[in-house]
Formats: structure tokens, sequence, C-alpha cells
């Protein structure tokens, strides 16, 4: 590769120590994650800076970890991770844990929200803030929704729920949240969420540790291929709702737990993945 203004030594972007770590949880997702890595690689490369990607496996029973692995090298290296522990709260967590870059954020394998945020999710971090999600409640957003109106009575109960833990922010659930690393690894450590309410208590965290949430506009579609049922879910998702107020109130852990050994609680249904 000849020397270029961004790359003046040759040796490649993908040499370089990444500004930017994206996290991709994948359950089950041969079908969609090729075609979402492409687009995420692409946007990633024409950015002025070096940056990589985590894909984290939770428990495949399909291709997913073969795709990563066979992945083609290029200006934004793709990687693998592992998570044993069922839930896509589980999977964020273990791909922050496993980033270093100073900034990091995770989109969902579907690539559901329009990539071109994350130009106006790093500069805003690269301003000072700790944290800035994707937000559909966001007057600026454009949503394209096939949602019956079932799942959207649920989902306008949910975000009432969510808001007595997370006051202030409009759309707890958007797959689209960048922060500080530091940050992002600090308050990784304390999920313990590991289904589909995880991003209310790690949004909640992060209030707790005073850092302020900001929402961002975003393009949205509603992807095909959901696994999310209200009839079927509304009781599980109300029951990790109250676990995470009983937690966030409990007493702090013993100093001598680890922090690497989380005391998740039993997985609800569902899991958590769009």
């Amino acid at each position: 590769m000849p020397p270029s203004r961004d790359d003046p030594d040759g040796h490649g972007r993908a040499s370089r120590t990444p500004l930017l770590e994206i996290v991709v949880p994948a359950h089950n997702e041969e079908r969609r994650l090729p075609g979402g890595l492409l687009q995420l690689c692409a946007k990633l490369a024409r950015m002025p800076f070096a940056s990589a990607v985590i894909v984290v496996d939770n428990n495949s029973t399909d291709r997913t970890a073969e795709i990563v692995t066979t992945w083609p090298g290029g200006d934004v290296p793709v990687r693998l991770v592992r998570c044993a522990t069922p839930g896509k709260g589980a999977a964020v967590r273990a791909g922050l844990l496993a980033t270093s870059a100073p900034y990091v954020g995770f989109c969902d394998a579907d690539m559901a929200t329009d990539l071109a945020a994350i130009d106006v999710a790093l500069d805003l971090l690269r301003s000072g803030e700790g944290v800035v999600i994707g937000s559909r409640a966001h007057r600026g957003s454009h949503v394209e929704n096939r949602h019956s109106r079932i799942r959207e009575a649920g989902a306008y109960g949910f975000r009432a729920l969510a808001r007595l833990l997370v006051p202030g922010v409009g759309d707890t659930q958007c797959g689209f949240k960048f922060f500080d690393g530091g940050l992002a690894r600090e308050i990784a450590a304390q999920l313990r969420t590991s289904g589909f309410a995880f991003d209310v208590e790690l949004l909640a965290r992060c209030l707790a540790r005073r850092s302020r949430v900001t929402e961002i506009p975003v393009r949205w579609r509603d992807m095909p291929g959901s696994r999310f049922s209200p009839p079927r879910h509304a009781f599980g998702i109300v029951l990790e709702l109250g676990r995470i107020w009983l937690r966030l109130r409990a007493r702090p852990r013993a100093a001598g737990q680890s922090a690497g050994q989380p005391a998740w609680e039993p997985p609800l249904d569902p899991v958590g993945y769009p």
C-alpha cells in the first residue's frame, strides 16, 4: 500500500491503534451479518481515523462465528469475541469489556439505524459528551415502522416504565449507542441484566455516574426477522424492569467480589435481539 496523507508510513490503517471500536452482538445472524458488516466496514473505512469492529457471537448455532473468522482483511479489522451467557445484554457487556479504544459503541447486526449517525455521535464524543445514543423519539428522526398496533402499544407502555428509571431519555431501546471508552468499560463491568431491558440498566448507571445522555436524530428502518412478541414477552420485560429498579437501589457489592464475574439475573425471553 503506497503512503498517503492519512497513512504517511504506508503501513495501512488496519495496523494503527483504533480511535473507535464498534461492538455488534450477534445470535444466529448468518443471514443478516454479512450485509451488515459490509455496510459498517465501508462506512468506517471512509472516516479519517483508524477503527475496528468486534462481533460478539452469543451462543449461535449457525455460521455466525465462521463468517467473522473468515472475514477478509482490510482497512477495518473485524474480530470475534465469544459470549456463552445468553442474552444481548451479556453479549454487549462482553464486547465493551473487550475494547480499548478512546471511543466505543454498539449497533445491531441488521444496521437498522443509518450509519451516517456515526459522524454526529463521534463529533459529540470528541467535544466532551460521555454518552450519545440514537433516538427514534427525536423530532428530527425519520422512522420507517411496520409494527402492529399491539406492538406499538407495548412499546408505549415500555417507554413509560423505562422513563421512571432513566428520566429525560426518550428512546432507550434504539440499538445505536456510543460512549467515552473508559466510561463504557466501567459501566459495562457493573451490568447485570442479560435480556431485553439491559439498555435501561446501562443508561441508568450512566446517569447515576452523572454522565449526561445525549440523544441524536436517526434514520431508522424496521427490519424483518424480529424475535419480539408483546403478548408473549410483556410480563418478562416488566419483571426485568422491576429487577433493575431494585438492583440500582441495592447496596454496592463487597469489594472482594470480582466485577469480572457478574451475578446475572436468570435470563428472560426475549433475549434482547431485534
